[in-house]
This record gives structure tokens, sequence and C-alpha cells, in this order.
């Protein structure tokens, strides 16, 4: 396959950015699109240009490192991570788009890496259970519903890749932040902290410059985990119920 590649080029988050384009050839259907740019970047080299920045680390679908908006689409034009998205998607001769998440919350470092740490901000605001000290508890001492336990492994499937927020017409982070929140509040460990939890997720969310959620519905398309939309209304009753508990006190 002979593409045209379209790659979006900063230096760093002061610069000013533009996209540049670029001719591989030889590229097998059965590359992962990480791939085809490691082949691009191996030929910018030999003709001693700087590489393309991108982010990864697993390639397997597992960490959300490789977050890339491909011709419009957070991901691709298929509902998976980057990495796992295989050059056969695509058509010879193709022009191909390639830029990096695009929200303020989201700076640019290089390229087509962004700087997700408003994320790690938001987890430790309150996406944890507090541990007490001395032994394990046994396993099964604390049972859960199933119905629950399904709900919380639903959430838990969130990777924090940012699709969600790159997918938002506003840039909001509400589909990964209601994951963290509703994970932990359906579980009776989590329950001590359930109110102070989701308050001062969203206080942190909102602190972090993310836009606001009008229910566009974007984010649970992009999701390459298929978080569900309406996991923004679990977390929408129970800020709710945590703020109506706050202002009894």
């Amino acid at each position: 396959m002979k593409l045209t590649l379209r790659v979006w080029r900063q230096k760093n988050a002061d610069a000013d950015g533009a996209m540049s384009t670029y001719e591989v050839d030889g590229v097998s259907p059965d590359m992962s699109f990480l791939e085809m740019l490691d082949t691009l970047n191996e030929e910018l080299i030999l003709k001693g240009e700087d590489p393309v920045a991108f982010d990864h680390d697993c390639r397997e679908g597992i960490c959300g490192a490789c977050s890339l908006v491909i011709n419009g689409d957070a991901h691709g034009p298929e509902r998976t991570t980057t990495c796992q998205l295989h050059m056969r998607s695509f058509n010879d001769g193709d022009t191909i788009d390639i830029e990096p998440w695009r929200a303020a919350a989201f700076p640019v470092i290089k390229d087509l890496v962004v700087d997700r740490s408003a994320f790690d901000r938001i987890i430790q605001a309150g996406g944890y259970i507090t541990a007490p000290t001395g032994s394990a508890p046994e396993a099964h001492a604390t049972p859960v519903p199933k119905p629950d336990a399904d709900l919380a492994f639903e959430h838990a499937e969130c990777i924090g890749c940012g699709a969600c927020v790159a997918a938002c017409p506003n840039g909001a982070a509400m589909l990964f932040t209601s994951a963290k929140v509703n994970h932990l509040n359906v579980l009776p460990q989590g329950a001590p902290e359930r109110e102070t939890r989701v308050l001062d997720m969203v206080a942190q969310m909102d602190e972090e410059g993310f836009g606001g959620c009008t229910l566009a519905g974007e984010c649970a398309t992009a999701c390459p985990k298929g978080i569900p939309l309406t996991s923004i209304t679990g977390m929408n009753k129970e800020w709710l119920r945590a703020t109506r508990k706050a202002g009894k006190r």
C-alpha cells in the first residue's frame, strides 16, 4: 500500500504547529497503525530528519497511551485503540490525517504527544479506596451483589486514554471521571468515601479546565472500552446526593 500522511508537527507546547505531508510506500495491510508510523520514522531518520513523536507503551490495547486522532476520529475508524488498529482498515492511495488529542486540558508536548496528567490529578483527588493498616481481609468477607460487581467491572475497564475528551465537542472529561467514580462507589469497600470522592473528583475535573458536558454522546461512541453514556447519569446522581447530604450537615 502507498499512503499519503498528513501529520501534525509541533516542536513544543509554546511553538506553533502545522500539518506536514509524507509519502509512505510498502505498507502491509497487516501492519498496525503504530508499525506504520515506525516505518515512516525509520525513513525520516535515514534522511536525517526529526522523527514524528507519538506516545505508546504496551501496544496491546490495555494502557491507552497510543492516543491519536485519525481522519477526525479518536483512535481511528474502528472502535479500538490506535495500537490495535490495522492498516487493512484503509485503502491503497488513501490520505490519512493524524493529529494529537485536541483539548485545553491536554497541552501538546511535541508533535502527537500530549500531557494527560490532568487525569492523574482527578484520580488523586478521590479515585481510590483508603486501605486500613493490618492484615488483608478475607476475600469473601464482604459480599458484593452480582449486579453491583458487574457494574463495577464495566466501569473499571476505562483505561484513561482520553478518547472521550478528544471526541467531545466541548472537551469534557465526564465519561472518564464518571467511570472512576462509579467503579468505586457501587462497591461496599468504597462506601466510606462515597460522598467526598464524587465531590472532590468533579471539583478537580472542573479545575483542570475540561469543558462542560452537554450529553452529546460522542464520548461513549469513541470509547474503545465501551464505557456507557449512562455512566455520566450515574455520576450526576451521586454528585446530587452528595451535595444534598453535605448541605444538611
